[in-house]
């Protein structure tokens, strides 16, 4: 819930109302086309496309042409209307920028002036994030198959907090974007430690809906970002409110053991003993089973000794080049990395353009949120029923067909796009949902991490992509969907 949390809080917070040029002095009265108004709050009610501008009168009958990026003071006249052909001197925004406040009282776009030559620092928010995630992927996943899952899990739980409430304390732009690729690592490294940790932990018959459980909880952060965005309208404020709503997570994690696994494989039997033990009586087992019987046969083989000649440590070291250790191994890397980039872009364009649908947004993301409840339990039936590799297929093509489908509906019926995004989402929700269980049960323990940690990996490409796509709307409206088309059809091929 904490990373679903951190991974969508700016689609609220960095985003950008409706502004125009500031001006220097005392507005005494405003027109925009023929309705005249006594202050600038007034027309943002009217406001319908960045190509209008507003005309305003000054006290000391000064007449200004406000625009988005520009500003033009009359040469003459002092009769206020709204067409001019007269000359007119044309000025910088030297002054600042008047923000429309009616949604939003304050957000990073507003507060660092992240607009006209610097609205490209605007939308680099979100990808430095996404890269942040992709970089703590990789380390996290890493550290976690040498040092355990417990360690890694208590850093990065506690790291998600205090840099949380870091990003809203801090004082410009540059050291914004850091605190906040600080975060990512960190919340990246969690979410992968956090799944592999559920999936080793529980049994066979249950790692599907445990695992899946991970993910719907994951939505309901999600949803938690749209209730609070529209209760608070301050980014700060809004920053600190959910990282607050993560601080249970940090408590909770500092209760939890090593997992059996994990020691396991690093031949530490009396540890996973205890942990067996406290497994057997919470399960009220009378006779547990006994770490030295399951592994008697490896213990008594000389070839499994765990010291060389000269007495150190023969245990292997593990690193990403495994992952390709001969053509077969290689070949379902590859695979799953598409499978990873694939769910990814799809799953994050359609989230992050949701609060661009039309209608109200916060209502948007949060039913992008819910709908993906309802997607984990047919994920959980399809694999139980076919298996894991017959769920993924179907629901990424279909995921591609609802992307086309969108494309021929008409942009006045915007319930019917939203519904046919909810469609989109819950689809490729099913494939990036079980994508994480299938690459864990792939892979052997001691690459299980770094395997997950390699394909969040590749995720976290798509999802640095998938802003960029989102922002391909101002091209042209559908050329995300039709980015997420071309991935899936890249996958198939």
């Amino acid at each position: 819930m904490s990373c679903g949390i951190h991974y969508l809080a700016s689609v609220f917070m960095a985003v950008t109302p409706n502004f125009v040029c500031g001006i220097p002095g005392n507005v005494s009265s405003v027109l925009f086309y023929n309705s005249s108004k006594a202050s600038l709050e007034d027309i943002w009610t009217m406001w319908t496309s960045t190509e209008n501008y507003i005309v305003a009168q000054l006290e000391n009958g000064e007449i200004w042409e406000l625009n988005q990026c520009s500003k033009s003071k009359r040469e003459v006249g002092f009769d206020l209307a709204y067409e001019y052909k007269g000359n007119k001197s044309v000025f910088s925004c030297s002054d600042g920028f008047l923000y429309d406040d009616t949604k939003w009282k304050s957000t990073v776009v507003t507060q660092w002036d992240l607009v006209c030559d610097r609205e490209w620092l605007a939308k680099l928010i979100q990808p430095t994030f996404m890269l942040g995630v992709l970089v703590g992927a990789v380390i996290f996943g890493d550290i976690a198959d040498r040092l355990g899952r417990q360690r890694v899990m208590w850093f990065t739980s506690a790291g998600q907090f205090v840099f949380g409430i870091t990003v809203a304390f801090t004082f410009d732009y540059y050291s914004f974007v850091i605190v906040r690729f600080l975060l990512a690592m960190v919340s990246s490294g969690y979410l992968v430690v956090a799944f592999v940790y559920v999936t080793e932990f529980v049994g066979i018959k249950a790692r599907t809906w445990a695992s899946m459980h991970v993910h719907a909880f994951f939505a309901l952060g999600i949803m938690v970002v749209a209730l609070v965005g529209f209760l608070v309208r301050t980014w700060w404020v809004y920053q600190i409110f959910l990282s607050i709503a993560t601080l249970p997570f940090v408590l909770c994690c500092w209760m939890l053991p090593e997992t059996p696994l994990w020691l396991l494989s690093e031949k530490r039997y009396e540890d996973a003993q205890k942990v067996i033990n406290v497994m057997a009586r919470w399960n009220k087992v009378s006779t547990p089973c006994k770490v030295s019987e399951l592994c008697s046969v490896q213990q008594d083989d000389p070839g499994t000794d765990r010291t060389s000649g000269n007495g150190a440590s023969s245990t292997k070291k593990h690193n990403i080049l495994d992952l390709f250790c001969n053509w077969y191994i290689a070949r379902r890397t590859i695979t799953i990395w598409l499978v990873w980039f694939t769910g990814s872009l799809g799953y994050y364009v359609f989230s992050l353009s949701s609060v661009n649908l039309g209608g109200n947004e916060y209502l948007n993301l949060f039913l992008i949120g819910a709908v993906e409840l309802p997607c984990y339990i047919i994920a959980c039936i399809g694999m139980d029923k076919l298996g894991r590799r017959n769920t993924l297929i179907p629901f990424l093509i279909l995921s591609a067909l609802i992307c086309v489908l969108i494309m021929f509906i008409p942009q006045d019926f915007n319930v019917l796009i939203i519904l046919a995004n909810m469609a989109g989402k819950f689809s490729i929700g099913v494939a990036f949902g079980l994508i994480y269980l299938y690459t864990a049960e792939l892979y052997p323990t001691i690459v299980r991490s770094l395997a997950v940690g390699s394909g969040s990996m590749m995720c976290r490409v798509g999802s640095v992509v998938a802003p960029f796509c989102v922002y391909l709307r101002s091209v042209w409206i559908f050329l995300p969907l039709v980015s997420i088309y071309f991935s899936d059809k890249l996958y198939r091929f």
